[in-house]
């Protein structure tokens, strides 16, 4: 929902950064890779029960990941590249949670198992949007410059960040924050999934028998 307002103030300062690092000869596949560590060290401290001090490298794979997509448009967009980034984005959602488990999995276990199955679920309806919208060859850049098609919804990234950043400053408080957020990913997902059936109406294709 906050995504594509955020961008507009966002962009310009991760893409002036993102051609910096670029004339020093960064490669964007590598800051995502630095961005997945950093967001993998994070969920680390949070299951060694640091989450307080795990906001730092978890802010700090956020502005990573942010500024792989800026270099890669200073230099060369591939494929690969947004492949990579989508994959690093779901290990590090899936991380955090998984976490906060670890860390307390008699208090936190029922809640996080419905956390993870949300962002499943909500993962899996973004995905599959992002495959029938290359099919139709939509495009949009509301949410920056993507390799995928990124649809809208009550929750985006800039909401999962929040989310976590809220439950490393209030960890007592994850299993009442996990029920919240999880509900409202599965009605993100489901309010997906009523969009495509409206953008994406049942016609039979040519492998389509029935």
């Amino acid at each position: 929902m906050l995504d594509a307002g955020m961008r507009k103030y966002l962009d310009p300062g991760l893409d002036a950064l993102g051609r910096m690092l670029a004339r020093l000869g960064a490669v964007a596949n590598t800051v995502t890779l630095i961005g997945l560590a950093l967001g993998l060290s994070a969920a680390l401290l949070i299951a060694l029960g640091h989450p307080g001090w795990a906001l730092i490298p978890l802010l700090a794979s956020r502005l990573a990941d942010g500024l792989d997509g800026a270099v890669a448009r200073a230099t060369t967009r591939t494929d690969f590249g947004g492949y990579l980034d989508i994959a690093a984005d779901f290990l590090f959602y899936g991380a955090i949670p998984m976490a906060f488990v670890f860390a307390d999995p008699a208090a936190n276990g029922a809640a996080g198992a419905f956390l993870l199955t949300s962002f499943y679920f909500n993962g899996t309806s973004f995905l599959g949007f992002a495959i029938l919208a290359e099919k139709k060859a939509m495009v949009t850049d509301a949410r920056g410059v993507k390799s995928l098609y990124f649809t809208g919804g009550l929750l985006e990234g800039s909401e999962t960040i929040v989310f976590f950043v809220l439950l490393c400053l209030f960890p007592g408080s994850f299993a009442l924050l996990a029920w919240i957020f999880g509900t409202l990913c599965f009605i993100t997902a489901g309010a997906r999934i009523l969009l495509a059936r409206r953008v994406f109406p049942h016609v039979p294709n040519r492998q389509e028998t029935r």
